[in-house]
């Protein structure tokens, strides 16, 4: 999944697996999900006496991050998931949705420097 470093289309490595590190790498090279990872982060984490949802939100965050980090995988999964919401045959649409999905998990299961 990653390119040389030296390819203009480079695709980042995996941060390290911490909230911190995760918002660096996208502030870097995601930043369009910036804002929504710093509402995200306010809304349920920072002022919490519970951190129970701080696995779910890193998975959340890790997976999306994955995701964006890949420009033309990126534009390959929301090409899929528009197409889905435009198909008017049932079956067709699900298969559409299914693959975005897939491609989906498996992005996210990038491990930190991949």
């Amino acid at each position: 999944m990653t390119t040389s470093p030296t390819s203009s289309n480079a695709v980042p490595p995996m941060p390290e697996r911490t909230p911190k590190a995760l918002r660096a790498a996208i502030a870097q090279h995601a930043p369009q999900l910036l804002v929504d990872f710093d509402r995200h982060w306010r809304r349920d984490i920072a002022d919490a006496y519970d951190l129970a949802p701080v696995p779910a939100f890193m998975a959340r965050w890790w997976a999306e991050y994955a995701l964006a980090r890949n420009p033309e995988l990126a534009a390959m999964v929301h090409g899929l998931e528009e197409a889905a919401d435009k198909e008017a045959d049932y079956a067709r649409a699900k298969t559409l949705i299914e693959e975005a999905g897939r491609l989906r998990r498996e992005v996210a299961k990038a491990e930190p420097g991949r």
